[in-house]
């Protein structure tokens, strides 16, 4: 499946920065960040129940929020882009 995952962590405080960092470490595990806040996955169902699962430990659900956006099958090949552009395939390898 395709997914688009943004987030918006409230950084006021030290523990809402430490949040903040937590999140972006989990979507990294699971998709290419495409721009601050926003990441591209490709997954299979049970991988996006442990991004979701682990993702809710993390987030203060009274600060923050955190959008999931599926994807048509395939949507992530097919993606218009204006400005700087990150060179990212949505389905190779996270580590390069």
């Amino acid at each position: 499946m395709d997914l688009l995952v943004t987030y918006d962590v409230e950084t006021a405080t030290k523990a809402g920065q430490a949040r903040l960092r937590r999140v972006a470490k989990i979507c990294e595990g699971y998709g290419h960040r495409v721009q601050q806040s926003v990441f591209e996955v490709v997954c299979r169902e049970s991988d996006k129940l442990r991004l979701v699962a682990a993702l809710h430990q993390v987030i203060d659900t009274t600060h923050d929020s955190i959008r999931i956006y599926h994807l048509p099958a395939g949507a992530l090949n097919d993606i218009e882009h204006l400005g700087v552009a990150r060179d990212v395939d949505p389905r190779g390898p996270l580590v390069l």
